[in-house]
Formats: structure tokens, C-alpha cells, sequence
């Protein structure tokens, strides 16, 4: 059950995230997933000082993913098109 909520919870925090940056239209469901985990990671780095927790899914931490999905297309952005848009 975890892993299915890790995917649905990804890809809504990397549509979302797509969205904020604008690159939804050229991203699909399974890149917005990509997105969504790695972005959980990295927001888990950044907003947890650097250690990884199993914490639970509450506001706090898809707020954290959200901005960590936001930071990876931002990073993807900046190297594809010399800007971050």
C-alpha cells in the first residue's frame, strides 16, 4: 500500500509542481511522478537539514516536496534552456 501512495502522492506533487513552473505541457504522468519522489527527496534534504525521515504524510511535509519538485525543475530549466523561467 505505501508504494501506491507514494506514486499517486508523487504524481500530484509533480503535476503540481510543473505547473508552477510551467512545464506541464511538456511533461507526462510518469515524469510527474519522477518528479514528485525525487522532489520529496530533495525537499526532505533541504527542510529536514539534511537527514532523511519516514515522516508522515501531513501538510508540513507535501509542502516540503512540493518545493523540493519546484528546485528539480528549476535546475532542470536552468540546464536545458540557460534560464530558470
Amino acid at each position: 500500500m505505501g508504494l501506491i501512495l507514494w506514486l499517486i502522492v508523487g504524481g500530484v506533487i509533480g503535476w503540481l509542481a510543473s505547473i508552477i513552473m510551467r512545464t506541464d505541457a511538456q511533461q507526462g504522468i510518469f515524469l510527474n511522478i519522477v518528479v514528485g519522489i525525487v522532489g520529496a527527496f530533495i525537499g526532505g534534504l533541504i527542510v529536514g537539514g539534511g537527514s532523511i525521515n519516514n515522516a508522515p504524510l501531513n501538510l508540513y511535509s507535501f509542502l516540503a516536496s512540493l518545493l523540493g519538485a519546484v528546485i528539480l525543475l528549476g535546475i532542470v530549466n536552468l540546464f536545458r534552456r540557460g534560464r530558470v523561467r
